[in-house]
């Protein structure tokens, strides 16, 4: 596998599969229940926004191929002097590699991320005339970008109604009742196919957000929950 094959892959694999115990004994929203929750996240945040900094679309696409295994503080720390010398392909492509790979060595993987931005900038000028394209089948040739990059890229910058299965959306629709899929292929269909429409481009950035600061991993906090009463998790924590 090449390198930039190999790290599109670490980026799709981070969400882990949940465990057989995470998946058993739940029980499955209804629909109207599902409506109600999406309906609550938006009365609370009725313009989510995801936490990679980026001021178009290529410097969003370059930071979500760089956030794979890091934190997007951390990834933000890092591009931040980065894309003040290059937010075009063409102005990363003129820094160079090593350039790009200093900016970015604070970030687990960045000889390959490094390697594959340049690599992503060099295709996007010879085959789209440096543009990001709004098609995800094409963002994915790109090299180190897979299905969850590209939907990113889509849902952000083009406003289309995908879904980013990353660890958070991963655990927590299995932890509340919206889907039992194993893996984040089953999951993202799953959850297109019972989102309500009218809340298919934000949901991810809502579930994203649950899942890091209130559905957390080891200890939700449940108190804190505004779809408690609805979510199926037997195991929630108590005030």
């Amino acid at each position: 596998m090449s390198v930039s094959k190999r790290t599109a892959a670490v980026s799709e694999i981070t969400a882990k599969p949940p465990t057989a115990r995470a998946r058993a004994g739940r029980g499955k929203l209804t629909p109207a229940e599902i409506a109600e929750i999406f309906r609550r996240f938006s009365a609370a945040n009725p313009e989510p926004k995801g936490e990679l900094e980026h001021t178009n679309p290529f410097t969003l696409l370059v930071a979500v191929v760089l956030s794979a295994q890091a934190t997007d503080a951390g990834v933000n720390k890092a591009t931040r002097a980065l894309f003040q010398k290059a937010d075009t392909p063409q102005k990363m492509l003129a820094l160079g590699e090593d350039v790009v790979r200093d900016h970015v060595k604070s970030i687990g993987l960045f000889r390959a991320k490094a390697k594959n931005v340049i690599l992503l900038s060099e295709k996007l000028i010879r085959e789209y005339g440096g543009t990001v394209p709004a098609d995800r089948d094409a963002l994915e040739t790109l090299p180190g970008v897979g299905r969850k990059t590209a939907n990113v890229v889509m849902n952000v910058a083009f406003g289309a109604p995908t879904m980013a299965v990353d660890t958070h959306v991963l655990r927590i629709s299995n932890r509340i009742g919206l889907s039992n899929g194993k893996t984040p292929l089953a999951v993202e269909a799953d959850l297109l196919a019972k989102i309500p429409p009218e809340y298919g481009v934000p949901a991810h950035h809502w579930l994203i957000l649950h899942g890091r600061y209130i559905c957390k991993a080891r200890k939700p906090l449940c108190p804190e929950c505004l779809i408690r009463d609805l979510c199926k998790f037997p195991d929630k924590t108590p005030d």
